[in-house]
């Protein structure tokens, strides 16, 4: 008799594990609970949707429902709820189909991701203001701008998705403001980035409201206003992006334990605190590879190594799920900005480190060649071990570089070691000294 796989969540950890646990064990039965309609979709790609760039919605699925059942052969139930789970009976408890059921299990995966946070504003019910973390978010927003024409936008938070939306309904030909109650935009990129990207948002004529804290929205069933400390300003569409929290309700009611980052814990493999239960993607714990601790940064390539991890590890060969470092980048107009690590002194000293950093501004290209732009680059060490830390860029091009510094975090390389990388050099795709390693070189002076 052939034991019983079920996954709670069918987009990118859920989907990862069943993929790969059918991959590995044919005769696996493989039950996923999904209870929405869409599967194994690109949330990152929603902001380009409703900025036009994406025709079709269909377009961001990765594998479609059907592809997963008649050719992986995977038992996907859309439209189906887990409500409970008995982890002594072995068993969730399933609504869909207006029907009630309890569907055992020899392993499980807690794959429930992360929902958009909406703040207690006044207001925040009304048409017009929505958040954005999934396809049917994405799909409204599209169907408002198309169907309401409206002249302003308001979006309120200044991290990934208030960026990219910002640069979306500008391109759908609206006014656009964007409401930060911090300093700066992309505050875990640091404030040499984020000044960088706010000068380039100002010359887009995004219209930039920082150190300020939204009231609420105002309006007679349709938003017509964001309100303020001492004004009202005129909104016909808000975009509300200020963060998202892991959806661990359903873990927590069944005992699982919940770490102190409010996602759900979990060791080196994806279990959780109860045999035969693991949990990855947006709604579970990460090893950060530089603090040393759990984390919580919901990320798309994190949530997809973890569920091909546990894939593997439920079908007899253990894996570990992997560190991350919070590695990230973002588009705004025409810069990109990029993190990884820690990019924060006092967040580094917090977690035991003595941080000295550098920030530079290089060429992205051999200084004569055609095109060159200035990147800035930020690079943080410990002062005592050399070893680095975290780093940040910024620039027309040229920023996906992070990946060399995010690759010395798994490797706990230290300053020196960056320095003398054997990095590729030719004119068209960067100086002699790749900018990462002139940062190295500058910072090897700053350590012990």
């Amino acid at each position: 008799m052939s034991e019983t796989f079920v996954v709670i969540g069918g987009d990118a950890a859920g989907m990862s594990a069943a993929s790969k646990a059918k991959r590995e064990n044919p005769d696996l039965d493989i039950v996923v609970f999904e209870k929405g309609e869409w599967v194994s979709y690109a949330a990152c790609g929603m902001p380009y949707y409703v900025k036009d760039e994406i025709e079709e919605l269909e377009d961001l699925v990765q594998v479609t429902a059907e592809e997963f059942r008649e050719e992986r052969d995977i038992d996907l139930r859309t439209g189906h709820e887990v409500v409970g789970i008995d982890p002594e009976a072995r068993t969730v408890r399933v609504e869909g189909d207006g029907e009630t059921f309890d569907q055992p299990y020899d392993q499980l995966l807690i794959a429930t991701g992360a929902h958009a946070i909406e703040p207690p504003f006044d207001g925040i019910d009304l048409d017009g203001v929505f958040t954005i973390h999934d396809m049917d978010h994405a799909d409204a927003i599209q169907d408002y701008v198309t169907e309401a024409e409206p002249q302003t936008a308001a979006i309120v938070g200044g991290g990934y998705v208030g960026i990219e939306m910002a640069e979306a309904l500008d391109e759908r030909g609206l006014e656009v403001h964007m409401y930060e109650m911090l300093p700066h935009v992309l505050q875990p990129f640091g404030e040499s980035v984020a000044t960088v990207v706010e000068d380039h948002l100002r010359e887009q004529d995004i219209h930039l409201h920082l150190d300020t804290a939204v009231q609420g929205f105002t309006g007679d069933g349709a938003v017509d206003g964001v309100a303020l400390e001492a004004e009202t300003v005129p909104a016909d569409i808000v975009v509300v992006g200020v963060g998202v929290a892991p959806n661990t309700a359903l873990a927590e009611d069944a005992g699982i334990e919940v770490g102190e980052t409010g996602a759900i814990a979990t060791d080196a493999y994806g279990r959780t605190n109860f045999d035969r239960i693991y949990a990855a993607g947006d709604c579970a714990e990460a090893h950060n590879v530089v603090t040393d601790a759990p984390d919580h940064v919901p990320l798309a390539l994190t949530a997809n190594r973890a569920g091909r991890a546990i894939g593997q590890t439920v079908t007899g060969t253990p894996t570990e799920v992997g560190g991350m470092a919070g590695t990230a980048i973002v588009k705004a107009f025409d810069i990109g900005a990029a993190r990884t690590g820690l990019t924060d002194e006092e967040q580094a000293r917090d977690a035991g480190f003595d941080p000295v950093s550098v920030e530079i501004q290089a060429s992205s290209r051999a200084h004569y060649y055609p095109g060159a732009e200035e990147l800035t680059v930020m690079l943080m060490a410990d002062r005592e071990s050399g070893r680095v830390i975290g780093a940040s860029i910024v620039g027309r091009e040229g920023v996906k570089r992070i990946d060399t510094v995010a690759t010395a975090l798994h490797g706990g390389m230290t300053v020196e070691d960056v320095e003398n990388l054997d990095l590729a050099y030719a004119p068209p795709f960067s100086p002699v000294w790749d900018p990462v390693a002139t940062a190295a070189r500058v910072l090897s002076g700053k350590v012990d």
